[in-house]
């Protein structure tokens, strides 16, 4: 399989062809989740709740992630990866600088994803100005869980307003991709066709460029509550290969997310 690049799934964007994306965290997942097509492989922070059992992402380290993305990456084909940085690795713009070039240059990642909108900007300009891809995540910020607590962003004016103009402002300071997590379908929707960059939603509604879920989730493995966004594609099929396959393609034809899976 030919590996996927930026260039590609800008081009996906701009034909208007769904994203795929999928969480996975170690070799064996990410390459069922490569050779089912997937566009984008996610190594998350949210790992450290689904894999590691913590009630939040806090306490993953770079460390952690860095191992992650490199078994991740022996295992995926052809997927575009992109890794987050962990909650305090973009404290500064010099950590924030100092651990992508780990999961980078160590781990192998593609992209590098930060929380976060104001106070991320000078790190998306440093960053980018280097050449390390980026990707932004606004709405739900689960490093911020402590603080906000698991809300929907957006539902109000003044917030809807607030993440429209950090989203743009993301945008020119060089951010390539963006993730919406947890934002009203109506606001993402305008989100979208503001910005000139790929928008990946995750309970964001429909009408953004593409869809993200964490693996565990896709194959009913989540331990407690399932977010009402997620879906089990395991049920419907008769197999692990096959209930990503049919995530890839629901998400590429649109009958994934339907409105049964709006959450604002």
């Amino acid at each position: 399989m030919r590996k996927t690049t930026l260039s590609k799934l800008k081009k996906l964007y701009r034909e208007g062809e769904k994203i795929a994306a999928m969480t996975a965290y170690d070799a064996s997942f990410a390459y069922w989740v490569s050779d089912a097509g997937m566009d984008v492989i996610l190594v998350g922070d949210s790992l450290g709740m689904v894999v590691q059992g913590h009630d939040t992402t806090l306490p993953v380290s770079l460390d952690e992630m860095v191992y992650h993305t490199k078994m991740v990456q022996r295992g995926n084909q052809q997927a575009w990866c992109i890794a987050d940085l962990p909650f305090m690795a973009d404290a500064t713009v010099d950590k924030a600088l100092e651990a992508s070039a780990r999961l980078m240059k160590e781990a192998g990642a593609n992209m590098v994803k930060l929380e976060g909108g104001r106070r991320v900007l000078p790190i998306v300009e440093a960053l980018s100005d280097l050449g390390i891809p980026v990707c932004g995540h606004l709405g739900l910020l689960p490093q911020s869980v402590e603080k906000y607590g698991y809300q929907i962003k957006g539902k109000d004016r003044n917030s809807a307003d607030r993440l429209l103009e950090e989203a743009l402002a993301l945008q020119e300071a060089g951010m390539e991709m963006l993730v919406l997590e947890c934002v009203p379908g109506k606001l993402a929707a305008d989100i979208t066709r503001q910005l000139s960059i790929p928008v990946i939603g995750i309970g964001s509604g429909q009408q953004v460029s593409g869809q993200v879920l964490v693996l565990h989730d896709v194959l009913g493995l989540t331990v407690g509550k399932t977010p009402k966004f997620s879906k089990n594609f395991l049920q419907e099929t008769a197999s692990v290969q096959a209930a990503i396959n049919a995530y890839v393609a629901a998400v590429k034809n649109g009958s994934f997310p339907d409105a049964s899976h709006e959450v604002g």
